[in-house]
């Protein structure tokens, strides 16, 4: 049974670029919307959206959070509160001005009747947040705080890519206070953990935990500490972030406590998030020049099963054998879940739909001919592997192996991935070799940096090379700087970004 076969052009190594679009296109993931820079996801990317949303706030409210909702548009004296955080996102603000249109004498739509005060079309909740702190927290009882959001956010784009960077795009956002720095620290750096496990265990994305420099921090934190991921260009993806915001939101907002002496203080806060760029992430991180390749864990479905009757004489029977192995399918679990099938009786040319799927990256398809049927086997495809690697497994070997089989792929794509990173990085010794590094290819460089936040600077405007982070497995490994020559420099990973 053959795949009649429409390849991704051009493929990742004539165009990068290009290839990650047409993937999204392919795959029926998202399209641009008629609006700068914001896009809409169709189902089969919003699945995946949910799958990722639906996991990984069960972990969220494992560590105790809960979720609340705030409102989308935020008074601009929020903002003026925090110099730093206003600083950092003034140039991407959506504002609103005015609340109604009027109809003029040309018959055109004008906006009128302005606002008292402009608001801020949401970028982001640390002062919404703050605002409620203020209200909510008197005592030491009432801490720790552990808030959570799931929302939509508006930040101006420039350079806009679907899932990478848009207009508009989706995330969780966690605030949280404490009545300590140190607990503060210590709930920074757990959901540093939970996005790490979350990106490798469901996502199978290898991902690097480090700090960000003074010059990468998110504006108003007082350390920002993040995930990274390797692309299969060798680029790097920031695949989330967690901020110890220190008492400056608190001061800001006036969050104040009376601890177990009576006495008056500010509380200290922290916020996280991961977005819709994780997505992107998935996407360059596994896919192949025939598609998309989707983890079982988030995938929208396991499994498709493709009945070929070629109109023969038992196509009603191969139908009803395909649509009782789907029913026996999905009364097993894949960690904790119901298999996710469908069988696709659309009549369509039996190649056609192969590649079809393929293409949106289900995990595993079977197909279901009269040899199956008449043998009571299942003609099995991995989406890991090469299109021509099948297996024709009796339906009892089948249904016994399914979820072990739905593991090993997943496991197959992590360690495939890490690989990859493994074989893209590399540590310099020299500054010399640092620059012929990335004339020569992509991927991470390690080496020794003092903390030079002009030469960090530099070599963002010139060669567009950022540290990505300070690894916190590297924290104790300290050497003489590859640019300055100083002692006592921390590691540093140095990459290209998105």
């Amino acid at each position: 049974m053959s795949d009649k076969k429409t390849a991704i052009s051009p493929t990742r190594s004539e165009n990068y670029s290009e290839w990650y679009q047409q993937v999204i296109r392919a795959a029926e993931l998202a399209e641009s919307a008629p609006i700068h820079g914001c896009m809409i996801i169709k189902p089969w990317g919003y699945a995946l959206w949910e799958n990722i949303q639906s996991n990984l706030d069960k972990k969220i409210k494992e560590t105790n959070h809960e979720n609340i909702y705030c409102p989308l548009f935020i008074p601009i004296s929020y903002f003026e509160k925090e110099a730093q955080h206003i600083s950092g996102f003034a140039k991407e603000c959506a504002v609103v001005t005015h609340h109604r249109l009027e109809v003029n004498e040309e018959g055109k739509l004008i906006p009128a009747a302005p606002l008292e005060e402009p608001l801020i079309v949401r970028p982001t909740s640390e002062t919404t947040m703050g605002e409620a702190f203020a209200r909510w927290i008197h005592s030491y009882r009432d801490l720790p705080l552990l808030i959570n959001q799931w929302a939509n956010i508006v930040r101006w784009e420039m350079r806009p890519r679907l899932f990478l960077r848009t207009t508009e795009f989706l995330w969780q956002e966690g605030h949280t206070a404490h009545e300590t720095e140190q607990d503060a620290l210590e709930e920074t750096l757990r959901m540093l953990d939970v996005y790490e496990h979350f990106a490798q265990d469901y996502l199978a994305m290898p991902v690097i935990k480090g700090m960000k420099t003074e010059n990468e921090k998110f504006p108003g934190a007082v350390s920002t500490y993040c995930i990274e991921a390797m692309m299969q260009d060798g680029k790097a993806l920031q695949a989330g972030t967690s901020h110890l915001l220190g008492q400056n939101f608190s001061k800001a907002f006036n969050i104040q406590f009376l601890n177990a002496k009576g006495e008056k203080e500010h509380v200290w806060t922290t916020s996280w998030g991961v977005s819709t760029r994780l997505i992107g992430g998935l996407i360059m991180t596994h896919s192949d020049d025939d598609g998309l390749i989707v983890p079982p864990r988030i995938a929208p479905l396991h499994a498709v099963i493709l009945p070929v009757t070629h109109q023969h004489k038992a196509s009603e029977a191969i139908h009803a054998y395909c649509e009782a192995l789907a029913n026996e399918m999905r009364s097993l679990t894949y960690h904790g879940q119901p298999i996710r099938v469908k069988v696709d009786t659309k009549d369509k040319n039996p190649g056609e739909k192969a590649w079809y799927w393929r293409k949106k990256g289900v995990p595993l398809r079977i197909e279901i001919g009269p040899r199956e049927y008449e043998a009571k086997n299942v003609f099995l495809k991995q989406r890991d592997q090469a299109n021509n690697q099948t297996q024709n497994l009796s339906k009892e070997e089948f249904l016994n192996s399914l979820p072990s089989l739905l593991d090993t792929i997943q496991k197959t794509l992590f360690e495939r991935a890490k690989q990859f990173q493994k074989e893209h990085s590399k540590f310099i010794r020299s500054a010399n070799e640092f620059y012929d590094c990335f004339k020569n290819q992509q991927g991470f460089a390690y080496t020794y940096w003092a903390g030079d936040g002009a030469l960090e600077d530099q070599l963002k405007k010139e060669y567009g090379i950022t540290i990505r982070c300070l690894p916190l497995s590297e924290s104790e490994n300290k050497g003489q700087c590859i640019f300055t020559g100083k002692p006592n420099a921390k590691v540093a990973i140095f990459a290209k970004a998105y």
